[in-house]
């Protein structure tokens, strides 16, 4: 396609006249390829933020996207499954949820990404093992995921390319917070994978970029919808994001967290993994009683330390992580007396970045053993003997800070008991 001048395709929409899949074309041809400016780009977005598209329209938007750079195809005796979840503290459900499907019969293929803000990322859960690699080119990841039957790797400079230029444009245009935008730029990078079927995790909460319950609701909708709409089976779940999903928060931390669930530990982490395993076999034509079996069996943490191993990890990750994660250099109890009755979770998710377990730009290097272990959920108590929970950080300096944030960011006293994990679910229409 020869350049072409998208000021009509904006003005359409700010005029609330919508956009065809011609005019979609066009937007993500010429963010593709570099003829449409920054300027043009950020018109596009506001106008998208401030006018909306209907369902044709974002579904046009989102397709094009995906064809902007290839699409993958798969030739595997198995469905190809995958999950996404909008981000959260103490979501390691990923990292469960990919060996469990493999061990299930599936094939998971799944497209990560890494943390910026208060949220953490997978990769950087990942990366925090010494020697993985998520950054694999496309061969290597069809041999792991035909040889292991799940991957979890970045998105490649090829797949859904015009998604990668506009995210970093809806950032600096304030144009984040566009349903239609974000629809677009999940899907665009899943789609692209080459699924049969999807289960989207829409996080709501103190701790979630989507505060209210009616937000995540319309999220959730619309990414059903058009996940649907592209032919590919889905379904969505608004969770719990009122308080950290696991006890940790920090890269490392975290990934001790979700071995312990492959390895039989119970909680809430472990409750959601299933949830949404079960859902993405469902989708899949599989036996949903698998998962549990699975994760009982130790099918599945088999399977995540095949997969570890595979992208350059240790073997032995499994039986042995304290000898490849590091400690964090100082570890302090977070004292505290009374009942949780409430959590400020992106108050943690930010104090884990001060401590340098997180990013603020793109840039910026992450320490893996920093944050938090061992937190209290709503309805606990701390007392003497049982902190808030504990602070792990590269300096003494840091620690005390760090125990502050996490008095502050935690309500003690009478309060009304916690709400289920999963608060609504999202079918296609």
């Amino acid at each position: 396609m020869s350049p072409a001048d998208p000021r009509p395709v904006i003005a359409a929409i700010r005029d609330g006249r919508g956009l065809d899949e011609a005019s979609a074309r066009l937007i993500a041809t010429g963010l593709t390829r570099g003829w449409i400016t920054d300027a043009q780009a950020a018109a596009f977005a506001m106008a998208v933020l401030l006018r909306g598209l209907d369902d044709p329209g974002r579904l046009a938007l989102t397709q094009a996207m995906r064809d902007s750079g290839r699409v993958m195809q798969w030739d595997l005796p198995g469905p190809m499954l995958d999950k996404h979840s909008t981000g959260g503290i103490g979501d390691t459900v990923s990292l469960v949820l990919a060996p469990v499907l493999a061990a299930c019969g599936a094939f998971c293929p799944m497209i990560s990404g890494r943390g910026l803000g208060h949220t953490g990322g997978t990769l950087d859960k990942l990366e925090a093992v010494p020697g993985l690699r998520c950054d694999l080119p496309e061969a290597e990841l069809r041999r792991v995921v035909a040889e292991v039957g799940c991957a979890i790797v970045a998105a490649g400079p090829d797949l859904a390319p015009a998604d990668a230029r506009l995210y970093g444009i809806r950032d600096e245009s304030a144009t984040v917070g566009s349903v239609e935008l974000i629809c677009a730029s999940i899907l665009s990078k899943k789609l692209a994978a080459g699924l049969d079927g999807l289960v989207l995790d829409v996080k709501q909460g103190s701790g979630a970029f989507l505060r209210s319950f009616d937000a995540a609701h319309r999220l959730a909708r619309a990414l059903v919808d058009t996940a649907s709409g592209a032919g590919c089976r889905s379904h969505a779940f608004v969770t719990d994001m009122d308080q950290p999903l696991g006890r940790a928060a920090g890269n490392a931390l975290e990934l001790r967290e979700a071995i312990a669930v492959l390895t039989g530990a119970p909680g809430a982490l472990r409750d959601l993994s299933l949830d949404l395993s079960e859902a993405c076999l469902d989708l899949g034509g599989l036996d949903d009683a698998g998962a549990a079996q699975a994760l009982g069996s130790g099918a599945a943490a088999e399977r995540f330390a095949r997969m570890i191993a595979a992208q350059g990890g240790p073997a032995d990750l499994l039986e042995h992580p304290d000898r490849h994660l590091a400690p964090a250099p100082v570890i302090r109890p977070v004292p505290a007396m009374g009942r949780v009755a409430a959590i400020d979770v992106e108050a943690i998710g930010h104090a884990v970045v001060a401590l340098g377990g997180g990013r603020l730009r793109a840039a910026d290097r992450v320490d893996p053993r920093v944050g938090f272990s061992d937190l209290l959920r709503i309805g606990e108590t701390a007392e003497a003997g049982r902190p808030l929970g504990f602070v792990h950080a590269a300096s003494p300096a840091a620690a005390e800070a760090a125990v502050a944030t996490l008095q502050a960011a935690y309500l003690l006293g009478d309060g009304p008991a916690p709400g289920p994990l999963i608060r609504h679910e999202v079918l296609p229409k």
